[in-house]
């Protein structure tokens, strides 16, 4: 049961971003929303994953795994349901914060919680939880806009996402009675600052960031490319789906595939290399294939999960997992704004989007270098001794 618990918190992380960018022509419409703001609005999952991600370590540590895993879905329920209702831009702007805030220390949450639960079987619970993330980002893209038009509104098709948030609260809540604390010993010595000097920490969070500025990137901005190119709306959200349904089976067969290659960089080298490929056609030929551009970007967001995995993999103890998580996270989620930031300035310098795609294509190849250093078998424990 605690391992259906983590997947149903997992899913619940993603509908809070992929539910906004389907509706967003409707959205900014009916609240009266500006360009400038709703580019704010792509950039704030990243902004806030960075900041509430330095800040989760601490908050881990005082009130222990599953209190805050309670708190996290109470955020991301008032936060999702309370923007569906305002009528401003910026309330929708501070609520989407706190749902997201709640998101952001759910992410960090998943491997200590993996540590602590199933210390065994890392590879397996973290594939479950990762397929989990990728599964909850693509339903919202393809089941918000079905919603809001069956229900006569996007308000009503964004609030959905309260209610499925509210069934994994009910399940965390019979764990409020035995809140765990990670090691306390592990973490007097793991400090954010001291994995500072870690090699391999660093390694991880450029790893992390440069994963996750691909991720935002494409499902912020992926739909008004081929909409650009010359694809329907409704196309342009299917795809957009597609890409986050194709990580799914990836992901469920990664640890067939980790046991496989053992500690060589393969994986992160064939995630950059699809991704290239990914972009590249999307570059070129919009248009004329964009269901395998989806797919090869979709491949490529394995990335994400095999280094969630790796986080636990790389550390001793579930102290030492929330404090690299949220290093990692933290870290890598701040350098990731250069993806949908980036994607977005470079095309309205320009008025294409060739640039845009060239730094994605950029970005991509960062995989495989900062990969190959994670794939060496280390703790992060030694490399501060």
């Amino acid at each position: 049961m605690v391992g259906v618990a983590i997947v149903l918190l997992a899913v619940n992380l993603r509908p809070a971003v992929g539910s906004v960018g389907v509706v967003l022509d409707a959205l900014r419409g009916d609240l009266g929303m500006s360009v400038t703001v709703a580019g704010l609005l792509t950039t704030l999952p990243v902004l806030c994953f960075a900041a509430a991600g330095i800040a989760a370590h601490s908050v881990i540590a005082k009130l222990g795994l599953h209190v805050t895993t309670v708190l996290v879905l109470v955020l991301t329920v008032v936060g999702v349901a309370a923007r569906s209702l305002v009528d401003s831009p910026e309330l929708f702007l501070f609520f989407s914060v706190v749902a997201l805030s709640g998101c952001a220390i759910g992410n960090i949450l998943l491997p200590p919680l993996a540590k602590r639960h199933f210390p065994d079987h890392i590879a397996g619970i973290s594939a479950a939880y990762g397929a989990a993330l990728m599964g909850g980002g693509a339903i919202a893209s393809f089941v918000t806009v079905p919603l809001a038009s069956a229900l006569g509104d996007w308000r009503w098709g964004t609030a959905f996402w309260a209610f499925l948030a509210l069934v994994a609260l009910l399940l965390w809540l019979p764990h409020l009675r035995d809140s765990v604390h990670v090691d306390p010993v592990a973490d007097a010595r793991f400090k954010l600052r001291d994995l500072a000097r870690s090699r391999l920490a660093w390694a991880m969070a450029l790893l992390f960031g440069v994963q996750s500025a691909q991720a935002y990137a494409q499902f912020g901005w992926l739909p008004a490319i081929l909409v650009d190119a010359g694809l329907s709306d409704a196309y342009a959200g299917a795809m957009v789906g597609l890409l986050g349904s194709v990580g799914v089976p990836l992901t469920l067969s990664l640890p067939y595939l980790m046991s496989r290659v053992g500690d060589r960089a393969w994986l992160p080298w064939a995630f950059s290399a699809v991704t290239v490929l990914g972009w590249v056609g999307l570059m070129l030929w919009p248009a004329e294939a964009p269901w395998l551009w989806a797919v090869l970007l979709g491949l490529g967001g394995g990335a994400f999960t095999w280094t969630l995995t790796m986080i636990g993999r790389r550390t001793r103890t579930a102290g030492g997992t929330a404090a690299l998580s949220s290093f990692v996270q933290g870290t890598g989620y701040a350098v990731s704004a250069i993806g949908p930031f980036g994607t977005g300035l470079l095309h309205d310098l320009t008025h294409d989007w060739y640039a845009s795609i060239s730094l994605m294509i950029t970005l991509s190849v960062f995989i495989a270098v900062f990969g190959s250093i994670v794939a060496r078998p280390a703790y992060v424990e030694d490399t501060l001794s």
